[in-house]
């Protein structure tokens, strides 16, 4: 299988990964992902094995190394949840002898079930779309037909050898993992118009550090690390930086100890539900229908605007969408599921 290349995504494809193991119980199944996000799911119970496929490469170069490793495994069935033309090229050049996936951008050439993208994709929440996938798979080479009409389960288990790693990094932070703790994440990396705002996010920082009993902790990834030093002010005792300072799979376990994050609408507003802690998601140019986190835990917090969602990467405007959205009105729906996560902790 080849998973999507953004954590978000790889997150919302989870229940078609648990599908295909259902559907494959005695296969050995290869998750191949970005180095990035690939530790994420080495506790996974629904696949056999994690291979991270990417490197510093040209494009001929990353499809002659990405070859090499699936020509090593002698795969039977190739899988692929990417939208990209990459994988299809590996899969062909490696000789497996079956390669499904979606048929985007000419790539259904070289595949040998090239499947049409469904006519509901603009308006069905993603999870459904890679659960179609492995449905159509199911039924081509097994004969049966996979449900979607099942409830998804996004759940992703951390160990608990993974959440005494999570603490460790807490306690060498100076953080007791064991008071209250609320995330923040105030980037995204692969759009700007999806941001908030810094000066908001700091604003907000200082209020959840002084009006509720939260230490905040500041998570994102390595790209995000030069707003780290806005957020935190003159509050270091209470605002704690862990941006870019934790692999995917030890983010996982941190926001596992959290109560709740509160975030644009990133990768981790995928995770953190996905472990089971609340989040607070702030949407603007993208469509919290198709791409929200899929989970009774997360809340979203989002604007109406006539050119909302647009699904650009840059406003080209004033960030209508976002900059409606108030301080006050993003830490009242903190504080509401804090209020909610200490009624159910009595």
């Amino acid at each position: 299988m080849r998973g999507p290349n953004w954590l978000g995504d790889a997150v919302m494809a989870v229940p078609a990964l648990k599908m295909l193991s259902r559907l494959f119980p005695a296969a050995e199944i290869d998750l191949h992902l970005k180095s990035s996000i690939a530790d994420l799911f080495e506790d996974a119970d629904f696949v056999n094995a994690v291979v991270a496929i990417d490197g510093p490469f040209s494009k001929l170069r990353t499809v002659r190394k990405n070859t090499a490793i699936l020509s090593s495994q002698r795969y039977d069935l190739a899988i692929i949840m990417t939208s990209s033309f990459e994988p299809a090229l590996s899969s062909l050049f490696a000789g497996i002898p079956r390669r499904i996936g979606y048929n985007k951008d000419l790539r259904g050439l070289l595949l040998t079930d090239p499947i049409p993208v469904p006519e509901w994709k603009a308006h069905r929440h993603e999870v459904y779309f890679y659960l179609q996938l492995v449905a159509e798979v199911g039924r081509r080479v097994l004969g049966v037909q996979g449900s979607l009409d099942d409830a998804p389960d996004i759940a992703i288990t951390v160990s608990e050898k993974r959440l005494d790693g999570a603490r460790e990094i807490l306690w060498q932070a100076r953080v007791d993992p064991n008071t209250t703790l609320v995330a923040v994440g105030a980037g995204s990396t692969n759009s700007r118009a999806k941001r908030w705002g810094t000066g908001k996010f700091a604003e907000l920082c200082v209020r959840l550090a002084d009006e509720t009993p939260a230490t905040v902790l500041l998570v994102g990834g390595p790209d995000e690390t030069g707003i780290a030093g806005e957020l935190i002010g003159n509050r270091p005792d209470r605002i704690v930086d862990l941006i870019g300072k934790t692999s995917v799979a030890d983010a996982a376990a941190i926001l596992g100890l959290c109560e709740m994050l509160v975030s644009n609408d990133m990768g981790l507003a995928h995770l953190a539900p996905a472990v089971g802690t609340k989040t607070a998601v702030i949407f603007g140019p993208t469509d919290p229908v198709t791409t929200r986190p899929f989970s009774n835990d997360a809340f979203i917090v989002r604007e109406e605007v006539d050119c909302s969602p647009c699904m650009l990467r840059d406003c080209p405007i004033d960030h209508r969408c976002m900059a409606r959205i108030s301080v006050d009105r993003v830490f009242s729906v903190c504080r509401d599921i804090l209020d909610m996560s200490f009624r159910n902790d009595e």
